[in-house]
């Protein structure tokens, strides 16, 4: 994976995606099991720069991550892996109340 510098994103990096899970009642630690496999899983993508779960400190229902990819293209060959269809698609996505995902693209400096 990339290493964070405090002064400056990775130049590498061209699409930033944001993703926050609401997991259902009694699905947390489940949810939270799939990104500990999905977090181990993406390290093998060429193209997937980041991919950074985390949990909410006051709701462990409540789930943020952070990814970047190299490129649109890195992200839609993302989505097409085994891990993601299994883990992502086949298994987390029936225990969400809630997902929500948003794409970013760099700011000029």
């Amino acid at each position: 994976m990339t290493t964070i510098a405090k002064h400056a994103a990775p130049a590498e990096g061209r699409l930033a995606v944001t993703v926050t899970w609401e997991a259902k009642e009694g699905e947390a630690d489940a949810v939270a099991e799939i990104l500990r496999r999905m977090a181990s899983a993406v390290r093998a993508e060429p193209g997937t720069l980041m991919f950074w779960p985390h949990r909410s400190a006051s709701n462990d229902r409540l789930f943020f991550l952070y990814e970047l990819y190299k490129d649109e293209a890195a992200f839609a060959a993302h989505q097409e892996t085994e891990h993601f269809k299994s883990l992502i698609l086949g298994q987390a996505l029936a225990k969400l109340a809630r997902r929500e995902r948003v794409q970013f693209v760099p700011m000029p400096a």
